[in-house]
């Protein structure tokens, strides 16, 4: 059997009485934390060029909401203009294994081919936990970042399998969409490196949108590829180094989505706990009635993975762009200490462009810690080391950061999350119907109206 054959299999044979209540129930939170992500970011310019794109391709027939208006496109684009919407302020959930990644691009894509197949939520609720399954157990079993590939390509596989478990493919269809999938999604890291553009809001939602469109010809009879894995151009050859194994889910062992994280900062995954380092730590300073003028220096030790992503090229410590800042560990440390969170606000570039934050960022150092590799990726440690200019020395590691799956948020704070994103973009009435919907929404007959609502 190859490997397309056995995610295939898998994904055919999964059925809705077969998942836990813990995963039905984070479809919902991830499902009401994608939709405060995508709100939060609907007045930014990329999701204004995206959504004017879908705008301009209206479809009537198996078509899917476009977020925030009450028009509607093709499956494949609102995949791509939802996606992007959800992904752009970096606020999404996040997966770290072998492979990091941000799983809830997935549920753009799995909610556009319900809305267009007219399925009802616990269709949408399997697509969504077999979306997620095949992406984080791929991101279990090997790097792509290691060789220079982006994550996205695993988005591109979890999608289409997604897609194809909600238009009912046969396991052999689901093959050929592996390798329509595959084959022509392989995108590199430099979306990610030194100053970041817009497209890093893009690149796993064109990857979603990708899927879908290989589910789709996939399903209609159109053949893939074969052996997308261990072809001798395939995956393993040519993007992991090497063969590897993926286990899968089941009722009795759980399933990939109850272990990835929601953000409780808007701020990439693996700086999240030197921000709550920063925020502990700068308690203790105004406490002896100081701030952060009165730092000397700032010493972030870190693991590989967060010294290689987010503290180690040089644009980092004069970032030009939102992409830039919200990937540059030094910022929003820095941020955080003078502003005591790190929101929305934080990524203007009025904020990063601020000498006396850009000061202090001059006076911070990032390096690695041999003590602290070997705790990623189960945790994220990281330690801050602030020296005062009394002489004074602080100190705070923490490795678990509110929101991960070692510290989770509450219902409430995910709530909570949701309204502070959508205040001012849609009406306290409009957040209430909303978040009634995605609490129920396995008990949806038909998911057509869920994001068809007019900003």
């Amino acid at each position: 059997m190859t490997m397309a054959e056995k995610l295939s299999n898998w994904a055919a044979g999964l059925k809705y009485s077969d998942l836990t209540a813990e995963a039905i129930h984070e479809v919902k939170r991830r499902l009401i934390d994608s939709t405060a992500t995508a709100l939060g970011a609907y007045s930014s310019k990329a999701a204004q060029i995206v959504r004017g794109l879908a705008l301009e391709r209206p479809a009537t027939k198996a078509s899917a909401a476009i977020i925030g208006t009450n028009k509607r496109t093709t499956p494949d684009l609102a995949a791509f203009c939802n996606g992007a919407h959800v992904r752009y302020l970096d606020y999404n959930d996040t997966y770290l294994s072998k492979e990091p990644a941000h799983p809830s691009d997935n549920i753009p894509a799995t909610l556009a081919v319900a809305q267009a197949a007219g399925a009802p939520g616990k269709d949408f609720i399997l697509a969504t936990v077999i979306a997620y399954e095949i992406q984080c157990s791929l991101c279990d079993a090997a790097s792509l970042r290691k060789y220079g590939w982006d994550h996205v390509f695993y988005v591109a596989l979890g999608s289409a399998l997604g897609a194809s478990r909600l238009w009912r493919s046969k396991p052999d269809q689901m093959v050929h969409a592996l390798g329509l999938a595959g084959v022509c999604n392989i995108a590199t890291r430099q979306t990610r490196t030194g100053q970041i553009s817009m497209w890093k809001a893009c690149a796993a939602s064109n990857a979603a949108r990708n899927g879908v469109f290989a589910a789709d010809l996939a399903r209609r009879g159109f053949t893939g590829p074969n052996e997308i894995f261990e072809g001798p151009k395939g995956v393993f050859n040519m993007l992991t180094g090497g063969q590897f194994n993926v286990e899968l889910g089941s009722e009795s062992a759980g399933y990939m989505i109850s272990k990835t994280y929601i953000k409780f900062w808007p701020a990439e995954y693996h700086a999240q706990s030197a921000i709550d380092a920063a925020l502990q730590l700068r308690k203790q300073i105004r406490d002896s009635k100081q701030t952060a003028d009165d730092i000397m220096g700032i010493v972030i030790e870190s693991f590989e993975a967060a010294v290689s992503i987010i503290g180690s090229e040089p644009e980092k410590w004069r970032p030009t762009s939102r992409e830039t800042a919200d990937h540059s560990m030094g910022y929003m440390v820095c941020a955080a200490l003078y502003d005591g969170d790190v929101t929305k606000k934080t990524f203007d570039p009025k904020r990063f462009t601020e000498k006396k934050v850009l000061d202090l960022l001059d006076r911070t150092r990032i390096r690695e810690a041999d003590d602290l590799n070997p705790g990623y990726p189960a945790g994220i440690p990281n330690r801050l080391i602030i020296t005062m200019k009394d002489g004074r020395k602080l100190e705070k590691r923490v490795d678990f950061p509110r929101g991960h799956a070692g510290n989770p948020m509450s219902d409430d704070e995910v709530e909570y999350k949701f309204r502070t994103l959508a205040k001012g973009v849609i009406s306290e009435k409009t957040q209430n119907a909303l978040l009634k919907q995605m609490w129920a929404i396995d008990k949806a007959k038909n998911l057509k109206d869920v994001w068809a609502f007019k900003v």
